[in-house]
């Protein structure tokens, strides 16, 4: 892919994204799986699906969707324990192919990243001989298959990757830029959620047409700073660049029961291994943070958080346990049963003793 002139057309982006990643990792693991319709996570009848592959997808069935509501649009859908020690490792596996190409490598998820390949280690002439190159590494060394978007970038590139999804390649050049844009619906919008999209529905911006027909000002009146963003998007402008060292904000751990609890003390049970695990992550990253957030699923799926933040980033577990502890009994009584329970630490910094600092961490 050789890119002309102007400033957004200087970089080459690639936008990488496993195709099912949980599930794929799954039916390679296990023959029985494959061609059949597996969610990773959740179950029957409880929690929710982390993961769902390409046969379950025909049926519906989506990441994030209660369990319950996958089970009834598909009802031999294969229930699997997730292993996120293996996927993972595969995740690392991925990475290391990628930093063969280029050292800029904006990780989002074990899943999915995005690469700068402007000047890449191999003296690889396009972007696009790159994206193959990535991609048949990746099923040669992990037997699994990724989707790769190319562009000038990042919210191009991610749409190209997801627009010949599985195993797809897609480039959109400068010239097809905004052209491409123009045709999508503002849902399609990295960063455009379910609540802006329905708000700016009611303003009439159903498009990404619509969208390009209110000026700057309008924008940023209703999305405050947010319009800018949406103002150059639709135009295929995104001046973002591929940011190495992406700043993690929060770490967190959530559990859905498999009953619906009332008690306080089996409450507490439930949180001390999400405490564990939160502070497995702080230890081995060496970072702290200094704001406890607690979330609250209760049977009718209401969320609701509650949070205490410290002056000092908590220094042990000990702290942190006592924190999350006197958030969950302050909600004591319970006005109704609850499915889940969360905790999460925020505010990262690299210990107790540098509360001014943030560590850089690869997500």
């Amino acid at each position: 892919m050789g890119f002309a002139t102007g400033k957004a057309a200087m970089r080459k982006i690639i936008h990488v994204d496993m195709d099912a990643f949980y599930a794929s990792v799954e039916q390679r693991d296990n023959p029985d799986l494959r061609g059949k319709p597996v969610a990773v996570g959740g179950s029957r009848e409880r929690g929710v699906v982390a993961a769902a592959s390409y046969e379950a997808r025909k049926f519906g069935v989506r990441s994030a969707m209660p369990s319950v509501t996958a089970r009834r649009k598909c009802p031999e859908l294969i229930f699997v324990r997730p292993r996120f020690e293996v996927y993972k490792q595969v995740s690392r596996q991925i990475h290391a192919i990628f930093a063969e190409y280029t050292p800029i490598i904006e990780p989002l998820s074990l899943d999915e990243a995005y690469l700068d390949v402007t000047e890449n280690l191999q003296g690889i002439a396009t972007a696009t001989e790159i994206a193959r190159l990535i991609k048949a590494k990746i099923r040669a060394e992990t037997g699994l298959t990724a989707s790769a978007g190319v562009s000038y970038n990042k919210f191009l590139a991610k749409l190209a990757s997801d627009h010949r999804k599985p195993d797809g390649l897609f480039v959109i050049t400068p010239a097809m830029g905004p052209g491409f844009v123009a045709a999508l619906t503002v849902e399609r919008f990295h960063g455009i959620g379910p609540a802006t999209a329905a708000k700016m529905n009611r303003l009439g911006i159903f498009t990404a047409l619509d969208l390009k027909a209110k000026d700057e000002v309008f924008l940023q009146t209703h999305f405050g700073k947010a319009g800018t963003y949406y103002f150059n998007l639709c135009r295929g402008i995104d001046e973002r660049p591929v940011r190495a060292d992406r700043v993690r904000k929060s770490v967190g751990a959530e559990n859905t029961f498999a009953r619906d609890l009332e008690n306080l003390d089996e409450m507490r049970a439930e949180l001390e291994p999400l405490v564990d695990k939160v502070w497995r992550y702080c230890e081995g990253s060496g970072v702290r943070g200094r704001t406890v957030t607690l979330k609250v699923k209760f049977a009718d799926f209401q969320i609701v958080t509650r949070s205490h933040t410290s002056v000092r980033p908590l220094a042990d577990r000990a702290t942190f346990a006592a924190v999350s502890a006197d958030l969950l009994a302050a909600e004591f009584p319970m006005p109704k049963k609850v499915r889940l329970i969360g905790v999460s630490l925020s505010s990262l910094g690299e210990s107790a003793s540098d509360d001014d600092r943030q560590m850089t961490l690869a997500l």
